[in-house]
């Protein structure tokens, strides 16, 4: 159960602070994040068994983060959802074509949010949707629903997200992913996974024996171009196992 909470603030000096956290089994090979020798310019971790990201940066100014959209009742579909993040950092599409051609071969998919930028705008697709929609200015929250569900994580990383914004830091940005507080059960959303894992996967970090949080990352964006990226990647139970800090 994946989480992104960011600022969009076009005319900022940073207009767009981006914090998320991907969650996946542990014993799901991985690479932290690297520049893709095949794809010059794009910076993302890579997922080994299907080859794609959950999020990463490319060219021009482009950037891609994905969640899947939980739904037990939906049978799986063939492709990797991670691909699409690289086909568009690897691309000349911009976010606002690419993803009008995207939403006509997204059956193809599982469900899936694709959140892209560049400098200038920055567009989501929600595969259930299915039609591109451009984001105004605001503060956001994204996890396996749709864009804004009001699920406790979501509603407690925005209000935290929102603090941040009066002084925005690096380190605050990664600590508020690693708020790890449960939810009470009375306010547990009812995704179709039972009681246990709704109470298990309501913490914005996520550690367990074999599930949990496996990257924590958080992109600034100046106006002038550059950006910085930091992963903290994390094994069973939470424990860090290195941290990435890339600027370019």
């Amino acid at each position: 159960m994946c989480l992104i909470v960011f600022a969009w603030r076009p005319g900022h000096p940073q207009p767009l602070l981006l914090a998320a956290n991907r969650d996946e089994f542990y014993d799901r090979p991985t690479l932290p994040l690297f520049e893709w020798p095949e794809a010059p310019g794009v910076i993302a971790g890579r997922d080994q068994q299907a080859g794609g990201t959950w999020l990463g940066i490319g060219p021009q100014g482009r950037f891609a983060a994905l969640t899947n959209i939980r739904d037990p009742r939906q049978p799986p579909r063939g492709r990797s959802r991670g691909e699409l993040s690289v086909q568009y950092l690897g691309g000349s599409l911009g976010p606002e074509a690419f993803l009008h051609d995207l939403a006509k071969r997204a059956g193809d998919y599982s469900g899936f949010n694709l959140l892209l930028g560049d400098r200038e705008q920055l567009w989501l697709l929600n595969s259930r949707a299915g039609k591109p929609v451009q984001l105004a200015e605001g503060i956001y929250g994204l996890s396996n629903a749709d864009l804004d569900t009001p699920w406790p994580k979501v509603e407690k990383a925005k209000a935290l997200l929102s603090e941040c914004l009066i002084r925005p830091q690096i380190p605050s940005l990664l600590d508020l992913l690693h708020d790890a507080q449960q939810v009470e059960d009375a306010q547990l959303p009812d995704t179709g996974v039972g009681l246990n894992t709704e109470r298990l996967l309501s913490g914005i970090f996520i550690a367990t024996r074999s599930y949990g949080t496996r990257a924590s990352t958080v992109l600034v964006m100046h106006a002038d171009g550059r950006r910085q990226l930091v992963e903290r990647s994390f094994g069973p139970y939470g424990v860090l196992l290195g941290e990435v800090n890339l600027e370019c």
